[in-house]
């Protein structure tokens, strides 16, 4: 994937797995299809109430905002591979922050979600939920479509071709390594 167009939904500093898919949703199986799905209708349900925009809309599987963007140590707590894995079902294409928890973004990285985009500018400042954005993988920018100003992104190396490959296990059979 080269480029991503969408919405953004903003959310702040130290997002937690819990936020991000709630301890009584575990027990979906990600490899059974229509709990994936249900998986992604569970996504950042667990965010406190002063988000007033949810994520995916009551009644929905899936969310309009292909991009999350967080402030510092988006991903933190519990290494519940079922995080990134409910952003993905959901629609999520992309989670850009300050600084991610080191388990959330190797299970970003694992099971070929989402990308894991770091910026240094804090972003989820200067946007607002539902603002449209282009992301460049190839430039590694995020473009405000509303004003076309440009913030520079940080490289995402070599993870971007496990991403795409659908994880490390998938990266791993395509270049022979298991």
């Amino acid at each position: 994937m080269d480029k991503i167009i969408g919405k953004v939904f903003i959310t702040g500093d130290n997002i937690d797995t819990d936020q991000i898919i709630p301890a009584q949703y575990l027990n979906l199986v990600p490899t059974i299809p229509e709990e994936y799905k249900k998986l992604g209708s569970y996504a950042l349900c667990g965010l406190p109430d002063e988000y007033k925009t949810r994520y995916v809309a009551e009644g929905k599987m899936e969310t309009d905002y292909a991009i999350v963007i967080g402030g510092r140590n988006f991903g933190c707590g519990s290494s519940r591979e079922h995080a990134p894995v409910s952003l993905g079902a959901s629609g999520c294409k992309t989670v850009i922050a300050n600084s991610f928890a080191r388990i959330f973004f190797r299970n970003c990285i694992a099971t070929g979600e989402v990308y894991p985009v770091e910026t240094s500018e804090e972003l989820n400042k200067s946007l607002k939920t539902g603002d449209e954005v282009e992301i460049s993988f190839e430039n590694m920018t995020l473009k405000e479509l509303k004003t076309g100003k440009i913030h520079q992104l940080k490289n995402l190396g070599d993870v971007k071709s496990v991403i795409e490959a659908g994880g490390i296990f998938n990266y791993a059979r395509k270049n022979k390594m298991i």
